[in-house]
């Protein structure tokens, strides 16, 4: 399993995801799910994938073969105009392999082989964006009713980020916030697992602010785990108490 957030700020785009898949309790390991395409000054973009690793690991392979090979650069994410191309581009070629690996496969590849992408970014001259694309390729975009997106394991991080998310939030706050998320995630689920990976993206910037690994032993995290933790027993207890009969 997996789980990756992406989340738009009116400072820009903070990413996050994990590390762990797992084919049964006995076959875990780890392998990045973000990946990042930039041209310092024009452009940035970012991916994060969810879902079948072979899937995955098929599309990242032939957008980093478009970035290199000069016959594929219209189709490049290096090349391609807006972000909105991006999305149909990536969406396009994800609906491409999930096709072929479940033809390849029969009936028994129907629905093995599907895989879900984040994708966020900016080119110059225009907004920062966040997309998520769909195994059949179709994609929506990150609005102000729906400033983040999830993929993978998503329902224990969920309520964290509905009730502690503001657009004006800082950089600082956001990552703080993803990571209580996180820690809620892995702590509900042992398919999810570090380490995880972060990525910071400023408005205007078009190179990360700010990126990093957070291991097993990150003081960090673990002070935030412990001290979410704490706090979440405080408010237990200073909620009204509950008296049976009468």
């Amino acid at each position: 399993m997996t789980y990756c957030v992406g989340m738009v700020l009116d400072a820009g785009l903070v990413l996050m995801s994990d590390t762990r898949t797992n084919s049964g309790v006995d076959n875990i390991s780890v392998f990045r799910k973000m990946f990042t395409w930039q041209v310092p000054g024009e452009r940035i973009i970012s991916v994060m994938t969810a879902g079948n690793l072979a899937t995955t690991q098929a599309v990242i392979s032939r957008l980093e073969e478009r970035s290199k090979a000069p016959e594929e650069r219209q189709n490049s994410l290096l090349e391609l105009p807006t972000m909105f191309q991006v999305a149909v581009e990536i969406g396009r070629l994800l609906r491409e392999i999930v096709t072929e690996t479940q033809s390849d496969n029969g009936e028994r590849g129907q629905g093995r082989f599907t895989a879900s992408i984040i994708l966020a970014g900016q080119i110059r001259g225009m907004e920062p964006r966040l997309f998520m694309i769909y195994p059949e390729g179709n994609f929506i975009e990150a609005s102000f009713d729906t400033p983040f997106f999830q993929i993978g394991e998503t329902k224990y991080g969920r309520p964290i980020l509905i009730r502690g998310y503001e657009r004006s939030m800082s950089f600082e706050d956001a990552v703080k916030l993803l990571m209580v998320s996180f820690d809620s995630t892995l702590k509900a689920n042992l398919s999810v697992g570090m380490p995880l990976d972060l990525m910071v993206i400023e408005r205007d910037a078009f190179v990360p602010l700010h990126e990093r690994r957070i291991e097993h032993n990150d003081p960090y995290f673990s002070a935030i785990s412990d001290k979410w933790g704490e706090a979440l027993r405080a408010a237990f207890h200073s909620l009204p108490d509950y008296t049976l009969g009468g």
